[in-house]
């Protein structure tokens, strides 16, 4: 049995999942032959290996790109599906994810297997899902213009210095270095000024972060956007507004995805978190072909209502203020 989008090439890094996923290769290799699926495998051995693995691929011919690992690793593989000019790279390209024992977020969405054996009854090409994808344009610490681009969720302000932070921590503490770094982090961030606009509808006020999601998890398990649907158009963006004292009851919240507002609105204006410097990170056995058309958002003020509309996410930042990062905790 072939897949109807010809040979798989399967990006896996190695490392992610406490080195996890590189045990996992023999098994993934043993079901992609058991099933008579043509592969090409090539193992990551740092930063922006996947990205590059995944560009000169499908600028190859190829069209069938697996990512096999945590949500970094599928991070780097979306971005490597895109031009320099936002374009993406072939014609009509197909992305399978094998979380492989990674702990990925991702696939927490589509409550799809975590392990190898079975995320590979996924990837016979028998069954696509349209797969939005952000995209995030933002000013660098150097000053410059950079985009990124995120399947599963990005974040500024507090949660992307959660995320740099757990990226700093122990590999041995696997998906818990989120829950650890969100507490180390939390005592000394201070509030910022955004500006969030929907249709009619403007939130401007101190927040301690601003959530971009397409799907519903990430932070090893937060149901951080429960009504995110990755296919529909529709990215949320949600606005924590603190104050700190609110985190002790809103975290647990948070994981059972019992935070946000049920109220919508709909509307067709730009959204916009802006004013000040900002962290900002974006990024599952799933074939999904991708999809560019999703510059539409709904949009939440934790604790408050909910907006609706189409977006763009522009971020501003500078040498000051909150730090810049990119990608997850693999």
């Amino acid at each position: 049995m072939s897949s109807p989008f010809g040979e798989l090439t399967v990006i896996v890094n190695p490392h992610a999942g406490k080195r996890h996923v590189g045990q996992e290769i023999p098994e993934l290799e043993r079901n992609l032959q058991a099933r008579g699926l043509e592969y090409r495998l090539v193992r990551t051995e740092g930063r922006g290996d996947a990205a590059r693995f995944a560009r000169e691929a499908l600028e190859g011919g190829s069209r069938f790109l697996v990512a096999v690992g945590g949500d970094g690793t599928v991070n780097e593989v979306v971005n490597g599906m895109f031009d320099g000019d936002g374009a993406v790279i072939g014609e009509d390209p197909v992305l399978g994810v094998v979380a492989a024992g990674s702990g990925c977020d991702f696939i927490r969405t589509f409550g799809l297997p975590g392990d190898a054996s079975r995320a590979c009854l996924h990837l016979a090409g028998d069954n696509t899902y349209p797969l939005d994808v952000g995209k995030v344009t933002y000013t660098t610490v150097s000053g410059g213009r950079d985009v990124r681009y995120f399947a599963n969720v990005a974040e500024a302000g507090l949660f992307a210095a959660v995320a740099a932070r757990a990226e700093r921590m122990s590999p041995r503490l696997g998906g818990s270095r989120y829950f650890f770094g969100f507490w180390a982090t939390l005592p000394r961030f201070k509030l910022a000024t955004v500006r969030v606009e929907a249709d009619r509808k403007t939130y401007e006020g101190p927040a301690f972060g601003v959530v971009v999601a397409n799907a519903q998890y990430n932070g090893g398990g937060m149901k951080i956007s429960p009504r995110s649907y990755p296919g529909d158009g529709i990215l949320d963006v949600i606005v924590f507004k603190g104050p700190k004292s609110d985190a002790f009851t809103m975290i647990p919240k948070v994981y059972r995805g019992e935070h946000v507002p049920l109220a919508t609105l709909p509307g067709k204006s730009p959204v916009k978190p802006w004013k000040k410097p900002s962290s900002c990170s974006g990024d599952s056995s799933l074939i999904a072909r991708i999809c560019t058309s999703c510059d539409s958002a709904k949009a939440s003020s934790s604790g408050t209502d909910c907006l609706h509309g189409p977006h763009q996410v522009a971020q501003k930042n500078s040498r000051r203020g909150w730090e810049t990062s990119s990608g997850s905790p693999r």
